[in-house]
């Protein structure tokens, strides 16, 4: 996992990088494949489903960014600690749900200290690598993060038919375990900002806010926008994060600072993360239950179908941050959305007289070699794109992004594949994931630059400072 240049210090902070996000990404994904198992033992539709993933989205997309305020402020070792405390203690939660409600109320919970791994980690990452050693870091953590994503439909599938469903979200104990004697090990002391608050105003606006809207878009094709249960919550929620974003204009320590949006390439890179993080997420939701449901594959060759991504991404993601730091984003960020669209176009293959081999797999090895192009160095554009100091808020900011990103898609999953997941709605979930990707890829092009080019990011920064000296 390190390179050989890497001192003792930072091949421990990338491996507890790698370990505390790894836990977080996986959880976010084992549950897809799960879905029909637990349908089947709990009970609940299509609604239940989408609760079950993105009650967990919601609490992690709307408390990430005040998780990144927080560990700047109290320092990203601590909250990395609680973070990790408390994800293994609602991951045993989850393993016992005995009602689809007690499951949704754990997944939230677990939400909540997912939250704290990710922005902390990565901060950790920006503050100790830097240039070209940070864009490999990175690399390296964006490989067995991604693929902590795409395998854990394998992961679930292979409790599912051979134990159960509960054991896929016990599988955490472990790395946490291992993550926090590893913390020990590091004796790396906090490092906190002077007088930081935090803004708690704003993470009730922005929690209220999301959770307002997505439950609206869910609950709508149950209801109808007409009912009160319905346009109340999006009317408070729509308010709420209107409000969020006035509040984070004029708060004295804002927990998402707008100034981070006047650089270029932050802003830009967000925009793409947004089309390329719900395209995933649906890609992956639609695959993982039409596999089993629409084609009546067992729930491990299902999540056995997107394995080949994992490994593509293992292999090369460090290799093309490498490149990504040399030659800058723009390129990988462009083409790797175009081609991931393309892969997903290839489903459109799939019909009733169902082949895996012809159908999937060709859709699945052109999506990984997209995706493989694609992730690092969109991680790199943003974070490299701000001050090391700002990191933790940063990367928590892009992380919320991708986050939101999935849990709208799967709020507006009954009106994308048109209220069943069969054939034709599993096309259509194909379309939209093309066609998001492919926005993904346009918005690359246009706006985002190779990091020295940028005016005003820290990399010109330090470029002119070193040409003064």
């Amino acid at each position: 996992m390190a390179q050989s240049s890497m001192s003792r210090d930072q091949r421990l902070i990338l491996t507890i990088a790698v370990l505390a996000s790894f836990v977080s990404f996986l959880d976010g994904t084992v549950v897809t494949v799960a879905l029909p198992a637990i349908m089947d033992e709990l009970g609940g539709g299509l609604t239940t489903q989408q609760w079950v993933v993105d009650a967990y989205l919601i609490t992690l997309g709307s408390l990430i960014l005040v998780a990144g305020s927080v560990s700047d402020v109290y320092g990203r070792i601590l909250v990395l600690r609680i973070g990790l405390v408390g994800f293994g203690l609602t991951s045993i939660a989850v393993a016992a749900a005995p009602s689809p409600e007690f499951l949704i109320v754990a997944r939230a919970l677990q939400g909540i200290a997912g939250a704290l791994l990710v922005p902390s980690s990565l901060a950790l990452i920006t503050a100790n690598f830097r240039d070209e050693a940070q864009a490999r870091a990175i690399g390296v953590w964006t490989a067995f993060t991604t693929a902590a994503m795409v395998a854990g439909p394998l992961i679930g599938g292979l409790f599912v038919d051979f134990a159960s469903w509960r054991y896929a979200f016990l599988i955490n104990v472990l790395p946490i375990a291992v993550t926090l004697w590893l913390l020990v090990r590091l004796g790396q002391h906090d490092e906190r900002r002077a007088g930081g608050r935090i803004d708690w105003l704003g993470a009730t606006l922005c929690t209220v806010g999301l959770g307002g809207m997505v439950f609206a878009l869910i609950e709508q094709p149950n209801l109808g926008w007409s009912s009160p249960l319905i346009w109340m919550p999006l009317a408070i929620g729509v308010a709420s994060f209107a409000g969020f974003l006035v509040r984070q204009r004029f708060a004295a320590q804002p927990m998402m600072p707008l100034s981070l949006f006047r650089v270029r390439n932050f802003w830009s890179g967000n925009l793409a993360t947004l089309f390329v993080y719900g395209a995933l997420s649906l890609n992956g939701f639609v695959l993982g239950v039409y596999l089993q449901q629409g084609a009546g594959l067992p729930a491990t060759l299902a999540g056995l179908a997107t394995l080949p991504t994992t490994v593509l991404m293992i292999l090369f993601s460090a290799r093309v941050g490498a490149l990504s730091g040399r030659f800058g984003p723009r390129l990988f960020m462009t083409v790797g959305p175009l081609v991931m669209a393309a892969g997903a176009l290839l489903l459109l293959t799939v019909s009733t007289e169902f082949s895996y081999w012809w159908q999937v797999l060709p859709s699945v090895l052109v999506f990984g070699a997209g995706l493989t192009l694609t992730v690092t160095p969109l991680t790199s554009a943003i974070l490299g794109a701000i001050d090391p100091a700002r990191s933790g808020i940063a990367s928590a900011v892009n992380n919320a992004v991708s986050r939101v990103a999935g849990l709208l898609v799967i709020a507006m999953l009954g009106a994308i594949v048109g209220g069943q997941l069969d054939l034709d709605g599993f096309h259509r979930a194909a379309i939209v994931t093309a066609a998001l990707m492919a926005a993904g890829g346009i918005v690359s092009w246009i706006w985002i630059r190779k990091p020295e080019e940028e005016p005003g990011s820290a990399a010109s920064l330090d470029a002119e400072a070193g040409a003064d000296q």
